[in-house]
């Protein structure tokens, strides 16, 4: 195994770990807005991490910015997602957990 390949593994795994952190807050945390803190926050990073080992094993620059595209654009996606839930909560009068 060489040096690469351990670093994409490590990388695959820590994504991992984020992915399922995520997926733990939506699950556990008490209202929608910590909710949605835990699983756009974890995901963006997961996400980032996998891209990240993607790119080490990539063949091409163009598609290492390819795959960094993709992962801006889900950045941009999943915020913007993520706004629009919570202030629909908020204006159908959803209080946040104290």
């Amino acid at each position: 195994m060489t040096l690469i390949e351990l670093i994409t593994l490590l990388l695959l795994i820590a994504g991992g770990i984020f992915f399922l952190a995520g997926t733990l807050g939506l699950l556990r945390f008490p209202d929608v807005y910590t909710r949605l803190h835990a699983l756009t926050k974890s995901d963006n990073v997961g996400l980032g991490l996998v891209i990240a080992a993607l790119m080490l094993q990539a063949g091409s620059w163009a598609i290492a910015g390819k795959l960094l595209l993709i992962w801006l654009l889900v950045l941009v996606a999943s915020s913007v997602a993520c706004h629009l839930v919570a202030r629909s909560a908020l204006q159908r009068g959803v209080k946040p957990w104290k």
